[in-house]
């Protein structure tokens, strides 16, 4: 594995012959890149902001040190693209180098820099935004200085991952215990049935998981045998019941309706599926209808379904949030209102846990002017992502839209739009070529045509 994180820094670094203790300390810096990458991820996927408070680290919350505002995962990213640019022979090239890769980042940092400058000017605390809408980038550019090979034992972290917080979401549904303390801000919340598990909230857990079972879905070269990974998305999907996330879970739905749509369709058309797929499809459904009968009957997911006929004032929160710009003049807009007037607009509207959607609670927050900004740069980056991407990234690309447009989601100071980064990142990754098929160009074949008979040889 270092080895070949190795040759792909020498193809990007200098062309002079490195020594023994050259390639020795390249693949120190590797191997440190790589780990640094691994704890970013785990800190990402299992520390949430309600456990740091719960770690009594004012990370959310008024007070503490500078140090404390800002998420481990960063730092593990900031260490892990230094050691990036320690591995080519000039630092201050190899971080040109990383800038220049694509226009579309160097877009979205200087986007970035005037919603950073923003902040300052209208007194905000300017975390927010580092965790939020910079962590992301730094995450994707981090991952990318890794080959596709090297990957690999990320995308099995994972996995490993995602299933363990699945398997606490049941876990904390069924036992009603809750393993982490349920907190939005510093206030903490009691009386919530639904599942958090290790990622902080009921809505970032869903809308993970949701993704997460698009992705095997939608590229079932994560899981290839059928046997395996009909259950595994069944395992999950069901868990979308016990976070209690509707949008995630309708979304989700849709979508692998949509799926399955276009495969009949495409069979009606002549197309072919292999006979081991159709035989643990008819036995997934057969199996999962009967379940799905019996834990109806039982009553297991009932808190789950009364929600769709009572959600407890959501509806009329989000009607709330889109009356809230009606109480802001043109200048407010434009520019965006101070913090203290802010606050206060939301108190009196009884958004107390946030305005639930990403355009609105950024207009609210920075103005017309930035959110076009950053809603431009978040386009010019998720383009870039897509292109690396296989195609099934655009079916997360759609949850992330509806989970943006019906929640407070990445408008508040969390991970949750870093999540979604890693999991496309990972798992939806493109194949890069070999590098021996690429060094090797294909030779056109020529004909030979065959010398003319001579008279009285043998045809």
């Amino acid at each position: 594995m270092p080895a070949s994180l190795a040759a792909s820094a020498g193809r990007h670094g200098s062309a002079r012959p490195r020594s023994h203790s050259g390639n020795s300390e390249a693949a120190l810096l590797d191997l440190g890149i790589l780990a640094f990458i691994g704890l970013a991820i785990l800190a990402t996927m299992t520390v949430s902001p309600p456990l740091l408070t719960h770690w009594k680290i004012q990370y959310v919350s008024a007070g503490g040190g500078f140090y404390e505002k800002l998420h481990p995962a960063t730092y593990l990213v900031v260490l892990a693209l230094c050691l990036a640019m320690l591995r080519g022979v000039n630092p201050i090239q190899e971080l040109v180098r990383i800038g220049l890769e694509s226009k579309a980042i160097l877009l979205y940092l200087v986007c970035w820099g005037f919603l950073l400058v923003q902040t300052f000017v209208l007194d905000r605390p300017f975390t927010a935004v580092i965790d939020t809408l910079l962590l992301p980038v730094l995450m994707a550019v981090a991952i990318w200085q890794l080959p596709v090979a090297a990957r690999r034992p990320l995308v099995r972290l994972l996995h490993l991952l995602i299933l363990v917080n699945v398997t606490i979401g049941y876990y904390e549904y069924f036992a009603g215990h809750r393993i982490i303390p349920l907190t939005v801000g510093s206030i903490l919340v009691l009386g919530e049935w639904r599942s958090t598990a290790l990622l902080g909230h009921p809505l970032t857990a869903s809308g993970l998981v949701g993704g997460y079972v698009l992705a095997i879905i939608l590229k079932p070269q994560l899981c290839p045998q059928p046997l395996l990974r009909l259950p595994l998305v069944a395992f999950c999907l069901g868990s979308l019941m016990v976070f209690g996330g509707r949008t995630a879970l309708v979304t989700t739905l849709v979508i692998i309706a949509g799926v399955i749509a276009f495969e009949l369709f495409r069979v009606l058309r002549g197309g072919r599926i292999p006979l081991t797929t159709v035989i643990a499809a008819i036995c997934v459904i057969f199996v999962g209808a009967a379940a799905v009968f019996w834990v109806l009957d039982q009553g297991v997911f009932d808190k789950m379904l009364l929600r769709f006929s009572s959600d407890k004032g959501s509806a009329l929160a989000r009607l709330a949030t889109l009356d809230m710009l009606n109480h802001l003049d043109w200048n407010e807009i434009i520019l965006g209102p101070t913090a203290t007037r802010a606050n206060a607009l939301q108190s009196q509207l009884g958004l107390a846990y946030g305005v639930e959607n990403f355009w609105i609670a950024c207009i609210v927050q920075f103005g017309l002017v930035h959110t076009v900004l950053m809603t431009l740069a978040l386009a010019a980056f998720f383009a870039v992502l897509l292109q690396r991407s296989t195609p099934a990234a655009y079916a997360l690309l759609a949850l992330i839209i509806v989970i943006a447009a019906s929640s407070v989601s990445f408008s508040s100071k969390n991970i949750q739009l870093t999540q979604f980064v890693v999991l496309i990142t990972l798992l939806l990754s493109r194949s890069e070529p070999s590098t021996a098929r690429s060094s090797v160009r294909a030779q056109p074949i020529r004909s030979v045509r065959a010398p003319p008979l001579q008279a009285g040889s043998p045809p």
